[in-house]
């Protein structure tokens, strides 16, 4: 699914995914788990989609934002780069950018840093 058209907690969810988040259900305590490989992030009785949302809100919190363009950029910082500049400022990348660009990059929103990173992550 393209990242633009998903709603936040569909991209959190997806991100959440890729970051190494999984969900588990527990028969004897009748639960699910959000897990981040094997340490037990969230609890709930709930739905297994209530339990995603207790996964990071990459959306709109700054800091788990830069969480996921802190993995990213290690995954892939040029292709990163080139994404994010693509969201923020609604143009495929070109390779030199102007000051009002790279400006743009650097106060991207939550939101715009996490569709890129999608966008790279999934290849």
């Amino acid at each position: 699914m393209e990242a633009r058209i998903m709603t936040d907690h569909q991209l959190n969810r997806a991100l959440a995914e890729l970051m190494g988040y999984t969900v588990e259900w527990s028969k004897t305590q009748e639960r699910w788990s959000l897990m981040l490989g094997r340490k037990i992030r969230a609890t709930s009785s709930g739905t297994e989609d209530l339990i995603w949302t207790y996964a990071p809100d990459y959306c709109t919190d700054p800091a788990a934002s830069l969480e996921v363009q802190t993995k990213v950029i290690e995954v892939d910082a040029q292709g990163y780069l080139y994404n994010l500049a693509t969201v923020v400022n609604g143009y495929e990348a070109a390779d030199i950018w102007e000051d009002d660009e790279i400006i743009s990059m650097l106060k991207a929103t939550p939101r715009e840093r996490a569709e890129a990173a999608y966008i790279t992550l999934q290849g």
